[in-house]
């Protein structure tokens, strides 16, 4: 068996022990991560109120800014293997508490908000310790030919996690069971992934135990604050990503209210967010898998900007025109489409023009910190909106929505900005890579 799993997926003989144990980790994430996202957003929605949302969004994504904040504290001062079972272990405990609030009859308020920010936890922080630990397993070379075969296993947990999330409400009430019985799996599937980092990866050789210095948090902003104001295409950028996020979040809202409207029971809300998520993981697969390197090739890296923004704009435009189901899911799909594949991809590649010594907290920086304040922003506009919506002469929705609008004018201002200072920008002394001392041998062209 194991020469065969070998052989299909082209790896040598020692990589199977870890790649397979990796990949198993990854998958029973992504799969927790979907039971939680469709599960936690329908409990909330049906039990508590789609208004509310926002407080919630606003509250999660602060705790989200300090983990960011002290995440230099915990990587690099904890060794990869306990801090990889001690993450797992902890989700699966934490879930186990979860379980007990909803058991001891908490305000629903209380249990949804609470098992949305483990969703959003499950999605932002366990990708980024987990990836660091397997780059501490397998160096460059290694990396390039097996993370692609890791990432895959993502993808079909993702799959299986929503298909479970959809049909778990259908087969639960012909089964008598309670719904919140769907956070035991969750429960299993981190003692399970605990149980894989101990028995076979505890031993792993790591190549770099010390990947990243340890700094504070005011010298990690303050670099990244002097790289973008000194590199004007990145200073635009910024612009761009905090107005979008903002502006994701507004739709994300609308879509929410809309759908919260059409469906009446926590379980047919359940199923069609499992529907949606499901098509949206599928498009997005298939825009990844067929079209964003093609893009990416075709047009200069600066072009490929132009997308998301209009594409956002279009969205936001669409929900004015059309408020309902229909014109709600089409303005998510088009928004979150546009901006998790080829505008992350867009991204990920215009960063890899930051020198290796900077790229990591600059990286962190624009895509997590801005997203997090773009997203409590984006949140306070709509409560705000909401809160006076007594006064306004229209419906709140033209008002956060209109809002949205004016802003996403301003960021296509940014992006038009950012190409035109685009190639000037390139010259920076700040995108320039430190040099190293080289033998005679490495400055020979072989």
């Amino acid at each position: 068996m194991k020469l065969f799993l070998t052989r299909l997926f082209g790896l040598r003989p020692h990589e199977l022990v870890l790649v397979l144990p990796l990949g198993l980790i990854l998958w029973s994430n992504s799969l927790a991560v979907q039971i939680s996202y469709i599960a936690s957003v329908s409990g909330f929605l049906n039990k508590v109120g789609v208004n509310q949302f926002l407080l919630v969004s606003i509250i999660t994504y602060l705790i989200i800014l300090g983990i960011l904040s002290l995440k230099s504290l915990i990587i690099d001062r904890l060794s990869r293997v306990n801090l990889m079972g001690g993450m797992t272990f902890s989700f699966a405990m934490i879930f186990v508490l979860l379980r007990l609030l909803f058991v001891f009859k908490f305000p629903d308020w209380l249990n949804y908000s609470f098992f949305y920010l483990l969703a959003e936890l499950q999605w932002l922080f366990f990708p980024l310790i987990f990836w660091i630990f397997a780059n501490s397993i397998f160096n460059m070379a290694e990396a390039k030919r097996l993370f692609p075969l890791i990432a895959a296993w993502g993808f079909l947990g993702k799959l299986l996690g929503i298909g479970i999330a959809t049909i778990a409400p259908g087969v639960f009430a012909t089964l008598g069971v309670e719904p919140e019985e769907l956070i035991l799996i969750n429960v299993l599937f981190y003692l399970f992934s605990y149980i894989l980092v101990k028995v076979f990866l505890s031993s792993t050789q790591f190549h770099d135990q010390t990947l990243y210095q340890p700094e504070s948090v005011q010298d990690t902003l303050t670099e990244c604050f002097n790289f973008i104001q000194e590199v004007p295409s990145f200073q635009f950028l910024t612009w761009s990503i905090l107005i979008f996020s903002a502006c994701d979040i507004l739709i994300e809202f609308r879509f929410y209210d809309i759908s919260d409207n059409a469906f009446s029971s926590l379980g047919e809300y359940q199923t069609f967010y499992g529907l949606y998520r499901l098509g949206m993981t599928l498009l997005s697969f298939a825009i990844q898998t067929f079209l964003t390197g093609r893009i990416l090739t075709y047009f200069n890296l600066k072009d490929t900007f132009l997308i998301m923004p209009f594409t956002m704009l279009t969205a936001l435009i669409l929900l004015l025109i059309y408020p309902n189901l229909v014109g709600g899911v089409g303005a998510i799909l088009l928004a979150r489409l546009s901006w998790d594949t080829i505008d992350e991809s867009a991204r990920k590649s215009f960063q890899a023009l930051v020198p290796e010594e900077r790229r990591g907290r600059v990286s962190i920086f624009m895509d997590g910190y801005l997203l997090a304040v773009g997203t409590i922003l984006g949140s306070g506009v709509a409560g705000i909106v909401i809160l006076f919506r007594h006064v306004l002469p229209f419906s709140a929705f033209y008002g956060y929505i209109g809002i949205g609008i004016l802003t996403a004018f301003f960021g296509i201002w940014s992006i038009f900005q950012m190409r035109v200072v685009y190639e000037n920008s390139l010259l920076n002394w700040r995108l320039t890579r430190r040099s190293k001392a080289k033998s005679v041998l490495d400055k020979l062209n072989i």
